[in-house]
């Protein structure tokens, strides 16, 4: 599932988690490992939220398989199938 999709059915205490670790890592570059720990922390407490959620983890697993059956029929992967097709000349 998309980290769009995740933000979107999350609860308001917990989306503010993914933008600020985000911020944070861009900010401090390679220092983000050491400077970045709280952050990182309640982005794992955020996720670790959702994928206790039967729901969400239900929701996951349709949208796997859904794929899934995409890639068997067409043989194409879902990131390849969204790139655009080069034009002929």
């Amino acid at each position: 599932m998309s980290y769009l999709k995740l933000s979107s059915s999350s609860s308001p205490s917990s989306s503010s988690s993914p933008p600020a670790f985000n911020v944070c890592c861009r900010d401090q570059g390679f220092l983000m490992v050491l400077k970045c720990r709280e952050q990182n922390a309640a982005l794992k407490e955020c996720l670790t939220v959702h994928y206790r959620d039967p729901l969400f983890f239900e929701q996951c697993k349709q949208e796997y398989i859904k794929e899934k059956l995409e890639f068997l029929r067409t043989g194409v992967a879902t990131k390849n199938r969204k790139q655009k097709l080069p034009t002929s000349m």
